[in-house]
């Protein structure tokens, strides 16, 4: 045991390592959990000795440390970003209806009126023109489109990132929002979809409809349906509204310098329209040529020929006469096709040659005497013998005022309302060989003179309506009753309400000049009241028919020898009475009218062919100076008929009459032995009996001029045969008289007499 003791070997730790044995067991500095301060002090000291050699190598990685934190945080944040973003989308997108029922909707239908030879007359409904295909327009229009809003149109999906970063980059350096970063595909989205609120969630949700464009369609069919969908100002959606509207012409025919016009309203369509600010659109137009050229869209000498071209002055508003009778089109179609789901052709009656040819003619009449004679308005109306309305103009200037005086205005006709009191009386018994007293006379309080108080006693009354003797007319009307007259000329084709009292007979209740001359139109046809019509049919753009008026058969309203003896009588008004500066090569009728103090001035004339219809007068009803109906009026149908037949067979006027020998006249209308007719039993407005009509009572022979200043001016001013005074007093001893005697109270009041009792 004690060897064993002596034989073991006790660890020992003192002393250099080198004196240990081999053999036994050591523990050296790297077998420590922790080192020792001499063995860390031993290590720093090398590294102090290199430290001068290594600081720029130290600095050159710390800022590649700073760097690469930099871009460590930058790629965290956009990848929170990018999540945040991705909510954002998820979050609308699913506020918006599933993706597979997304649809293009439908185009606001257009209504394409053309004239009765197919040339265009308007476009109406909420476009205000029809979509153009793009190989159809003009090839300047897309390009100056694409130049100036949307460059990298065919090389985007969409959304152009390159394009809204420079925009917001712009924006911020700026202080405000002056660029936007929206493609065109983006902005079709909008106008397709979306309201125009600058909301993030409208923003999110044009994206995404963009990227649905994009997938579902075509770059040239995304930009054919923005281009004819988009608002260019003045109320023109897409490109063939607003080239008719400024240019007047189709979006197949735009210049290189009016397409760069049009590209350059859709930044602010409102603000930059030419019809609005010629100047800033000019300006605008100018930067987009600029920006074709950059494009390598046009060459050099393109770019200074338009440069050089003048500004575009539009006018404020459509401009054109024919726009009366689109609008009139417009109120009548509901009732005959309904609602209208779909673009559609509407063929009128209109002529428009004869329809600009009427324009012309009352426009250069008001500019040519306007001003001298206080006359700034003028309406014409012609209806052939069908119905068909073949011109209408409803003033002189459609883009100042859209007011139809044509079909909406109702002024008094004054004479123009005389032959239907003669057809009442003719109908009554009468011929155009019967005689009347041309003489004042009184009728209560009223006294209806002639045009400068002249008289002419006893005359036919063919003469009577040739010369529009005021006082035959009482005398008819008062004989045949005023319920007969109204009767009459609804008949014919008067819609307004008519007074029945007895100075209806000098056209004191308001009607249109529409109504007014389809009320001739019986007597150009022979007798018949066609349906007046603006329409002839209406089909869809794939030629289904909607409507078609058929020319359907017209009711007659008047017998043929009352035809004839009318057309008789008023073929003398143009050869010898008021209005012989109507008359020309055709065998023509008609009646001039003119209101008190000269406020309307009409003539209603008519041929076999043509019934036309004109009038001259104020808005405010302020006078005219001394304008008449034998006058302006005259002129105006004149040219306008003149032109309407040339080269049309001539054809006489419906019906025979002849006039018959005084030895021949019935016994009721052949004067006394001295030549004072019978005096009538009947009270003042009372109606007489046909076979007991009688003129009024002769006196002794009195001035040719009353005293009284006319009430009623319907001359004209033209010269009429016997004018002179003195040898009108002896051939024609003019009386005056008291038609129908005193004044029976228990009978009539004067209010009944004026109310037409």
């Amino acid at each position: 045991m004690a060897n064993r003791r002596d034989s073991r070997i006790e660890p020992s730790f003192e002393g250099p390592p080198q004196a240990r044995s081999s053999a036994g067991l050591s523990a050296n500095e790297e077998d420590r959990v922790v080192p020792s301060n001499r063995k860390a002090s031993a290590k720093r000291k090398p590294a102090k000795a290199k430290s001068s050699r290594g600081g720029r190598g130290r600095s050159r990685r710390g800022l590649f440390g700073v760097l690469g934190r930099l871009f460590y945080w930058c790629f965290v944040l956009a990848i929170w970003g990018g999540i945040a973003v991705a909510g954002i989308v998820v979050y609308y997108g699913a506020k918006m209806p599933a993706a597979t029922t997304w649809s293009i909707p439908d185009r606001a239908p257009n209504i394409k009126i053309v004239s009765a030879d197919g040339q265009l007359l308007a476009n109406r409904g909420m476009s205000g023109g029809e979509a153009v295909g793009l190989h159809e327009m003009s090839p300047y229009i897309p390009e100056a489109v694409i130049a100036i809003e949307d460059r990298r149109f065919y090389s985007h999906f969409g959304v152009d990132p390159i394009g809204l970063s420079r925009a917001m980059v712009t924006n911020l350096l700026g202080g405000h929002f002056s660029q936007g970063g929206s493609t065109l595909t983006q902005q079709l989205a909008k106008n397709l979809f979306l309201t125009p609120d600058r909301t993030l969630e409208r923003k999110v949700q044009e994206v995404l409809l963009a990227l649905w464009l994009e997938h579902k369609h075509t770059k040239d069919q995304i930009l054919e349906m923005y281009l004819n969908r988009v608002y260019f100002g003045s109320g023109a959606y897409g490109v063939e509204a607003a080239s008719r509207r400024y240019f007047g012409k189709s979006a197949r025919d735009v210049t290189l310098s009016e397409a760069a016009l049009l590209a350059g309203l859709l930044k602010a369509p409102s603000r930059l329209s030419p019809a609005r600010d010629p100047k800033a659109a000019e300006e605008r137009s100018q930067l987009v040529l600029a920006a074709m050229r950059d494009e390598g869209k046009i060459s050099e000498k393109e770019l200074k020929t338009a440069m050089s071209a003048p500004a575009t002055r539009a006018p404020s508003y459509w401009t054109g006469s024919e726009n009366y009778v689109a609008d009139t089109i417009m109120e009548e179609l509901p009732d005959l096709i309904g609602d209208m789901r779909g673009d559609i052709i509407v063929d009128s009656t209109v002529d428009l040659t004869l329809q600009k040819l009427a324009e012309q003619s009352i426009r250069r009449l008001i500019d040519d005497s306007g001003k001298k004679l206080n006359v700034t308005q003028g309406a014409l109306v012609s209806i052939d013998d069908s119905g068909a309305v073949r011109a209408m103009v409803g003033g002189y200037d459609y883009a100042t005022s859209q007011f139809d005086r044509a079909s909406e205005a109702r002024r008094q006709p004054g004479s123009a309302f005389k032959p239907f009191v003669y057809m009442a009386a003719l109908e009554a018994g009468r011929t155009p060989d019967s005689t009347r007293n041309d003489a004042p006379i009184k009728i209560g309080n009223w006294t209806p003179d002639n045009y400068g108080g002249k008289y002419f006693g006893k005359v036919t009354l063919a003469t009577a309506l040739a010369k529009s003797l005021n006082s035959v007319a009482a005398q008819l009307t008062m004989e045949v009753g005023p319920n007969a007259v109204v009767e009459a000329a609804h008949r014919m084709g008067i819609q307004s309400e008519l007074q029945s009292n007895t100075s209806i007979a000098l056209g004191t209740s308001e009607v249109t000049p529409l109504e007014l001359t389809s009320a001739y139109v019986p007597f150009a046809n022979g007798g018949y009241k066609p349906d007046i019509h603006f329409i002839r049919r209406v089909t869809t753009v794939d030629g289904k028919v909607l409507y078609d008026s058929g020319g359907g058969s017209a009711p007659r309203v008047v017998k043929p020898e009352i035809v004839g003896m009318m057309n008789s009588m008023m073929t003398g008004t143009v050869e010898t009475g008021t209005a012989r500066k109507a008359a020309f090569a055709w065998p023509a009728a008609g009646k001039t009218g003119t209101s008190q103090n000269s406020r309307d001035a009409w003539f209603v004339g008519y041929t076999a062919n043509l019934t036309t219809g004109v009038w001259f007068g104020n808005d405010d009803g302020s006078p005219m100076k001394k304008v008449t109906g034998g006058a302006l009026p005259a002129q105006a149908w004149h040219e306008f008929m003149v032109a309407a037949h040339e080269g049309v067979p001539v054809r006489p006027l419906p019906g025979t009459w002849k006039s018959t020998p005084a030895d021949t006249i019935v016994p009721d209308e052949i004067p006394s032995a001295n030549n004072t007719p019978p005096v009538p039993s009947m009270s003042v407005g009372q109606q007489a009996p046909a076979a007991q009509a009688a003129p009024p009572v002769a006196q002794a022979p009195a001035p040719v001029r009353a005293a009284r200043p006319a009430q009623t001016v319907d001359a004209d001013g033209l010269a009429m045969p016997e004018d002179d005074a003195a040898t009108a007093s002896i051939k024609h001893p003019v009386p005056p008289g008291n038609v129908g005697g005193p004044l029976k109270k228990k009978q009539t009041s004067i209010l009944d007499i004026l109310g037409g009792g």
